[in-house]
């Protein structure tokens, strides 16, 4: 199946158009008119996604985050990632990604988030120009929960070993406003909402000061809000290309490790 057959599927629901300027989702390596035969999903290409890829046999690798987000000036192995792009070209394997437009897209990436906590009701939380697309979501639970047990909910649920959050305010929650990734701008808005938590990640020293007796806010870590995407991708791939193989990596981790006292 030619490359552009398999990004049209993906774009058709995540369109390049929403990504955010900074962003570089779309074809990074490879051409539209490859031919592949077999898909990697991961949330980063990493050497060990790589690896993978080429053990199994896949001839794409389709990733959440960019590898490439910046102008690269040389390629003499120095990094991972002049690594993983000099590799991918010598293997012959497309690299594509999927990063904001996914997170905004209608039925995106937070909307997923909610759906997997059984939340009701969802609406985008930061609505933007195109109908239906915004960041971040916010919904109800079926009944009221107390914070804590909400809290160790998310944990298992997405394997969270380690959750920050901010002074628990709250001893029950009922609406909850989601951004997965980076969230810390949306707090405010998180806040205006009337939810009673707000779970993203990557939240500041300062993020956690913000609550304002009114919300919890909770970082529930930048990979484990993210993990989804391979479910997410794996879904849109499945269910419009009965014909190509899919497979999802065993070898995509969270790059943050922790480390428990006693």
């Amino acid at each position: 199946m030619k490359v552009r057959e398999i990004t049209a599927v993906i774009e058709a629901f995540a369109p390049l158009s929403l990504q955010e300027s900074y962003d570089n989702a779309g074809l990074i390596v490879g051409r539209p008119d490859d031919e592949v035969h077999k898909a990697l999903l991961a949330v980063d290409v990493t050497e060990e996604v790589l690896a993978e890829a080429v053990a199994e046999g896949c001839d794409m690798v389709i990733t959440h985050h960019p590898i490439v987000f910046h102008a690269m000036k040389r390629f003499n192995s120095a990094s991972q990632t002049e690594r993983c792009v000099e590799e991918a070209i010598r293997r012959g394997i497309v690299l594509y990604a999927a990063h904001t437009n996914l997170d905004s897209t209608p039925r995106g990436m937070s909307w997923r988030v909610a759906e997997m906590l059984g939340l009701k009701d969802i609406e985008v939380m930061q609505a933007t120009n195109a109908e239906g697309a915004g960041f971040g979501v916010t919904g109800s639970l079926s009944k009221n929960m107390p914070s804590e047990e909400f809290m160790r909910k998310v944990m298992s649920l997405f394997g969270v070993k380690a959750l920050r959050h901010s002074d628990i305010v709250k001893r029950e929650v009922g609406r909850v406003a989601i951004c997965t990734g980076a969230g810390g701008s949306l707090i405010d808005i998180a806040r205006a909402s009337g939810a009673d938590i707000y779970l993203t990640a990557d939240l500041k020293y300062n993020d956690f000061m913000r609550h304002e007796n009114s919300i919890i806010l909770v970082d529930m870590g930048h990979f484990e809000s993210e993990y989804c995407a391979i479910e997410l991708l794996f879904d849109i791939l499945s269910k419009n290309l009965l014909t190509f193989a899919v497979r999802k990596s065993v070898h995509s981790r969270n790059p943050v490790n922790y480390m428990v006292g006693e």
